[in-house]
């Protein structure tokens, strides 16, 4: 079995190496080390090894890549004069990227771009002067971005600056509250998620829980105006409607939510999805519904443990549509074990003929704690196909329904080195979305496993202030993490004095 040993002195540049090294060889096992020594010039790699070195000098970068039996291959390039970090780092990758295409004889469409918010930075070029060609031209000779992916982070970032246009979002905030619980556990889930059928008499508990949190961050933010609220999870719906009503009792008591943008509500599995629960969301004005399928083949919903079928599915969308929601996304995932293009072909058109107002298609990204890795002996056999091709049928299919991509984020280990993007009506885009992955405003986040994201020095700082994953843990420490979010909004100065 091959294996790839990452050298380098900087490990403020590991995680950008590695995910490099990764997107180029995604199957082979990777290691790292940071260390002053390189391997010496008579260090030669082991049959089966890869060695690639990343060294940043005082004067000068370079980047070599050895393979037993192979002449070595070296980049290298004076330091930029500046030593900004940024500037640093891009010269590192720009090597590298290099380097991996002469040994590999492969381009990569998102270049050596290894950010998971590569809108974020072509709005942030825009917001210097630069013209969108000009954003683009940069993005492909920094990057290496390919012109189809450049030209669709320019096109996303002006239609995301449309939508905030009339939104004073710098002194506003978003509101996400999580749901822990599902109705079963994907396979491929790596979320804070809980079976209902083991917590479900914990469920109360954590709703009185949640309710306790409402209420003391509702007393903090009082004076600041809130623009969204997003409620996901796990499966929110997973609450019995008296729970739900419970939750959305004290939200509504505690926050503002009069003046809303928006309020979405992820319904998420077509299984827990009935009409009383609906209703409840109705009383309380909920303006936007996921129903989210992940494909519509019966044999991989099966396999993946979604323990709904694709008439479930239907019905709920039906169901929704029938009970006045008039903004429904819908989500997908390319590179689902053991489907390619002609099942994703078939999802695609099942979902074309149900119209939603929005949908957004994933990339499956198998994380560290999802059961699809930690069982992966068993399905070595299985494929996880994704690539340009699928990911471009989708969008063709999402601008045939009136669908324009709006959001557009990346992450590790997903299919293809591809993206997970977001397609909507004109006037049914998810604002919290936009404001949540562009990093435009504050997200005050309530629930296990919730992170709060407040930007410090105009935006250009995120702090993060992460609440405990675990049901249990969040249930007994619940002041503590008040208590960390109230300190931490006090130093930036957040909360209305």
């Amino acid at each position: 079995m091959c294996e790839i040993q990452i050298w380098l002195n900087r490990q403020e540049f590991e995680y950008d190496i590695y995910s490099l090294a990764r997107a180029f060889y995604p199957r082979i096992s990777t290691t790292v080390h940071c260390t002053d020594v390189p391997p010496g010039e008579a260090v030669e790699p082991q049959r089966d090894q890869i060695f690639l070195l990343a060294w940043c000098g005082s004067e000068e970068i370079y980047v070599e890549c050895r393979r037993e039996g192979q002449p070595r291959v070296r980049r290298e390039a004076a330091l930029v004069s500046s030593q900004e970090r940024t500037a640093v780092r891009n010269q590192v990758k720009q090597l590298l990227y290099q380097t991996l295409v002469h040994v590999t004889g492969r381009t990569l469409i998102w270049g050596a771009l290894t950010g998971i918010r590569p809108v974020k930075l072509a709005a942030g070029f825009l917001d210097q002067g630069m013209t969108a060609a000009q954003v683009q031209a940069h993005m492909e000779e920094t990057y290496y971005l390919s012109r189809q992916k450049s030209s669709l982070c320019v096109e996303i970032a002006l239609r995301e600056r449309q939508m905030l246009k009339s939104l004073d979002y710098k002194n506003g905030y978003s509101l996400y509250v999580g749901i822990p619980f599902c109705p079963s556990i994907c396979m491929y889930c790596s979320f804070s998620s809980y079976p209902l059928d083991k917590w479900k008499k914990r469920v109360d508990g954590y709703v009185d829980a949640l309710c306790r949190e409402i209420r003391t961050m509702g007393q903090l933010m009082q004076g600041r105006n809130l623009h969204t609220v997003y409620i996901g999870g796990g499966t929110p719906t997973t609450l019995e409607p008296v729970q739900m009503k419970k939750a959305l009792d004290c939200l509504a008591e505690c926050f503002p939510l009069e003046d809303l943008r928006e309020f979405t509500v992820e319904a998420g599995r077509p299984d827990s999805i009935t009409r009383e629960k609906l209703q409840v969301l109705k009383e309380y004005s909920v303006t936007r519904i996921s129903v989210n399928p992940q494909t519509m083949n019966q044999k991989t919903l099966d396999f993946i443990g979604r323990r709904h079928t694709v008439e479930d599915a239907r019905r709920a969308y039906g169901l929704v549509r029938d009970m006045g929601f008039d903004n429904v996304n819908m989500d997908l995932i390319a590179g689902l074990p053991g489907e390619g293009a002609r099942e994703v072909e078939h999802t695609l058109a099942q979902i074309q003929k149900l119209g939603p107002d929005s949908l957004t298609m994933h990339s499956l990204a198998v994380k560290r704690a999802a059961r699809l890795r930690l069982f992966s002996e068993e399905h070595r056999e299985l494929t996880f196909e994704n690539s340009l091709a699928i990911m471009d049928r989708a969008e063709k299919y999402a601008r045939a329904m009136g669908l324009v991509p709006y959001y557009l984020y990346r992450q590790k280990n997903m299919a293809g080195n591809l993206e997970n993007i977001g397609y909507a009506r004109p006037d049914k885009a998810g604002l919290y979305n936009v404001l949540m992955m562009g990093e435009k405003q504050d997200i005050l986040a309530l629930g296990s496993g919730a992170a709060s994201k407040l930007l410090a020095e105009e935006g250009k700082v995120v702090k993060r202030v992460e609440n405990v994953k675990d049901v249990t843990q969040y249930m007994e420490r619940l002041d503590e993490m008040i208590e960390r979010k109230k300190k931490t909004m006090e130093i930036l100065g957040k909360m209305d004095k």
